[in-house]
This record gives structure tokens, C-alpha cells and sequence, in this order.
């Protein structure tokens, strides 16, 4: 996405003379000596011969021609041995194409009839429904002198907020403690993981999974020098990720803590079933399998350890203790892994109904809010698609044109509308880990000045399935 010297200006000394168009300025990296051009922009020169060309495994490198099968070998991108935890769309869920439409009908052709319908089906399917979140925005000592650190920029500070109220939400739930598992999902560069560790920093025996299916770059994992905490890193797509094969909980079992700061959509979903679907559950029927025949001459020696064997059983393979996650890009659901079909499907909705809501639930956050400036408006995406850990769409574009809904919805209606949509998809997610044992709540941990991304799903196990700390 560049040019040669298509500006007016010239490169500066000692640096690539590769133009980028995007970012209208000249390429910073610096070039090889007796060379115009950087690694990455050498395809547009050839030097004694040789030329460099876009490695297809990742175009986003270049590699020389002549040495495109050696670089093929050892390039990062290349498909790497599945790791031992590696299970495929373990978590994926709908297996059943049929309940999958075949073709998804954007919203900007429905008729004002077919919008005015969906929007009675929204309504009465929410009817009776308990949309009103409680606020519970909390914060954490762990977190105090980082957010009274001036050095500290206004795009930190907002992070570091969302991070100390989670925490904060966290603690209020005993999820920190000593004996814990805490599995951060979409980790990224592994904030969420590492304030958690900072809480707990005179805390024994805790382990951190931090699950991330990208590579990441300056990630804190580093940071974490004590010996009482185990960091280790998951590089897997939730979908295909498998906890009971971990070798870190093969080896240790203690109770896990699921935990996510904006994570995407249906990565959501995905975490849900791995957590309590798949490894829950594992661990659960392990516990109740039925104990060797033993003669008469036992009974009464079992009859009296009976207690002791429970607590035993208990220990060896414990459930989820807890699970905090911040939802956010709602638009990015799929009917195929989500979590509350049953839910959708008990208040007459279906997988044509569904795709509509999940792409209306992002008028709760742009309301299709006319942009008068353009400029401003470019600007602040650009500034939103800069920041990779944070994933409002405040001026993204969205499929129904003004055209559709003039006269039938005013911003506000539709900011009203986009945020029903979310919270019915969310009270599926509810439904569904409340029909597991789970005491699951919706609230806001933030204020929507700071992310309009603001609910925080917790759910901890029924007192009769929560486990106990180790101590």
C-alpha cells in the first residue's frame, strides 16, 4: 500500500525510500548498505539479479525468489505440529448444517414491513425478560498506584479502570485466592493475567493459562519472575481447545477461573463450552464414576473413610470455580456456536432471527449516528482500529443504510433497539449456565464514558458444586 517517492518530499538519510500511502509518510526501517529500500519493501528493486516477492504463506513478508523454498521451511507462518491439547471444534457446538440458513439476508434489503417485524419479534421475545443491570463498578488496591500514574495516558487510564474493576469484581466473588488456575481467554499481550498475579503477589500455589490463537508482540509475560506462580501460554483457537489435556491441569488439578477482558463475540461462546461443557463436566463425570466391588469384610472399613474418600475425590478433579468475562462485539456472534439456541428457540426465534439481531446489536454503540464531520469521523477509527485490545465500533459502518430506516427509527430508538438485541443474546448466555449449576449475573463493572462496552458476565458454581481453596 505504498509508492516510490510519490511525495514531494524525499526520504530521509539512512532510511527506506518506500513511500506508504496509509500513513502518508516515508518507511522508518532502515536499509542494508548500498540499498534503497528495507527488507520489506526490496520487491521494488532487484539487485544483481535477485528479487525479493511476498512469501504465500503470509504476504505480509517478503523473502528473496531464489531462496522461497529454503524460507518455506522455517517461516513463522507455516502450519506448526498440533499441540497435545489440540482437539478439532471440540468447542465449536451446532454440528447440524441444517439449522444453518444458507444464505444470510443483509439487513439493508428488508423491507420496512419485514424491520417492523423483526423489532415486534425482539420485543415480545424480551417481554417478561430482566434487562436491568445492576452497577457494580468496583476497583482493586493491586491497581491504585498504576491509575494515580500521571505518566499514564488517557487510552491507559481507561484500560486500567476496565482491569481494577474486574478485579475488583473478582475478589468480591473469592475468585482470588490461593490453589487457582486462572485461564485468561483472548489474553493478548496478557494484561488482565498479570495485574491478577500482582493481586496475588504474596499468594501461593496459582497458575496462569493465558489463551491466544495469534502471536502476540510485547506481551508482559515476562514480567512474572516469581517462583509461585506458573505462567504458561496456549497459542489455540478456543474452539479447538481442549482443558483436560493441558498437561499443566493433567499434572495439578486445581479449581479453574475462567477469565476475558472484551472478548470477541464468539469467542465468548467458545470459552463458555470449554469451561463448562467440556472440562466441568470431565471432571464431574470422573468424580462420579462408580467405585470397585469390594467384599463384606470392607463395608464397614468404606462406611467409615466414606468422608475422607469424598474429600479425596474432590481434590484429585475439581470444576470451575468461576467465570468473569467482559462481553463486547456482539455483531460478531454466530449462530453456530452460541450458547443460547435453546433459549432463542423457547421464545419462537431461530438462526434467521438470531443473525439479524447479532448484526442490530451494534446500533447500541454507533446508533447509525449521523457523521457530519468526515474527517473527525475517519480519525476516531482509525484511532479505535489502532487500539488491539480494545474492540468498540463507535463509527463503524453497518449494513442498513440511512434509506432503510428513515422515518421508522430516530438514533436514539435504534441505540434503544441494538442494546435489547445485545442483552437478549446475553440472557441466553445466562439461561444456559444457569441450566448448568451456575449462579450467572449481568452487570455493568464500568461507566459507558470509559467503554460502551460495559457488562461483565460472572457466574460461580451452586454451593453444592463451588470447591474448595487449597490450603
Amino acid at each position: 500500500h505504498g509508492t516510490e517517492a510519490s511525495s514531494p518530499r524525499c526520504a530521509e538519510a539512512g532510511r527506506c525510500a518506500y513511500f506508504v500511502e496509509r500513513k502518508k509518510r516515508f518507511c522508518k526501517m532502515a536499509p542494508a548498505p548500498g540499498r534503497r529500500f528495507c527488507g520489506e519493501h526490496g520487491q521494488q528493486e532487484e539487485e544483481n539479479g535477485r528479487k525479493r516477492i511476498p512469501c504465500p504463506l503470509d504476504p505480509k513478508h517478503t523473502v528473496y525468489e531464489d531462496q522461497l523454498q529454503k524460507h518455506l521451511k522455517k517461516c513463522n507462518s507455516r502450519e506448526k505440529p498440533k499441540p497435545v491439547y489440540f482437539v478439532q471444534d471440540i468447542n465449536a457446538g451446532l454440528q447440524d448444517v441444517a439449522e444453518i440458513p444458507e444464505k444470510r439476508v443483509p439487513l439493508s434489503s428488508l423491507s420496512k414491513e419485514e424491520l417492523e417485524n423483526l423489532i415486534i419479534k425482539l420485543k415480545k421475545a424480551s417481554n417478561g425478560l430482566e434487562f436491568h443491570l445492576k452497577e457494580q463498578i468496583l476497583s482493586h488496591q493491586a491497581l491504585q498506584e498504576a491509575l494515580n500514574d500521571p505518566k499514564n495516558g488517557e487510552s491507559a487510564f481507561k484500560h486500567l479502570k476496565q482491569q481494577a474493576s474486574i478485579l475488583g469484581n473478582m475478589e468480591k466473588l473469592h475468585l482470588l485466592g490461593p490453589g487457582r488456575c486462572f485461564i485468561e481467554f483472548g489474553a493478548g499481550r496478557g494484561k488482565l493475567s498479570h495485574w491478577v498475579d500482582v493481586a496475588l503477589q504474596n499468594v501461593e500455589d496459582v497458575q496462569f493459562l493465558l489463551v491466544e490463537r495469534a502471536t502476540t508482540r510485547f506481551k508482559v509475560d515476562g514480567k512474572h519472575q516469581r517462583r509461585d506462580s506458573i505462567f504458561e501460554r496456549l497459542q489455540v483457537d478456543i474452539q479447538h481447545l481442549c482443558l483436560n489435556k493441558v498437561p499443566i491441569l493433567e499434572k495439578k488439578k486445581l479449581p479453574v477461573v475462567g477469565m476475558g477482558k472484551h472478548l470477541c463475540g464468539a469467542a465468548t461462546d467458545l470459552a463458555l463450552r470449554c469451561l463448562v461443557e467440556r472440562y466441568a463436566a470431565c471432571c464431574d463425570a470422573q468424580n462420579e464414576e462408580p467405585a470397585p466391588k469390594r467384599s463384606r469384610t470392607d463395608q464397614a472399613e468404606v462406611a467409615s473413610n466414606s468422608s475422607a474418600d469424598n474429600e479425596s475425590s474432590k481434590a484429585d478433579c475439581k470444576p470451575v470455580a468461576g467465570i468473569v468475562i467482559a462481553l463486547c462485539c456482539h455483531h460478531k456472534c454466530d449462530w453456530t456456536h452460541y450458547v443460547g439456541r435453546e433459549f432463542f428457540k423457547s421464545v419462537g426465534l431461530g438462526p434467521v432471527e438470531f443473525h439479524c439481531f447479532q448484526r442490530m446489536s451494534s446500533w447500541a454503540t454507533c446508533g447509525m449516528r449521523e457523521t457530519t464531520n468526515k474527517a473527525s469521523a475517519s480519525e476516531a477509527s482509525e484511532e479505535q482500529t489502532g487500539d488491539t485490545e480494545e474492540h468498540e465500533q463507535a463509527f463503524s459502518k453497518i449494513e442498513s443504510g440511512p434509506d432503510t430506516l428513515q422515518g421508522i427509527l430516530t438514533v436514539e430508538e435504534r441505540k434503544e433497539i441494538g442494546s435489547l438485541c445485545k442483552r437478549l443474546i446475553d440472557h441466553g448466555r445466562i439461561e444456559y449456565l444457569q441450566q448448568r449449576g451456575y449462579k450467572a449475573v449481568l452487570q455493568y463493572y464500568i461507566e459507558s464514558a470509559v467503554s460502551l462496552e460495559n457488562v461483565l458476565l460472572t457466574a460461580v458454581p451452586s454451593p453444592s458444586l463451588i470447591p474448595e481453596p487449597t490450603t
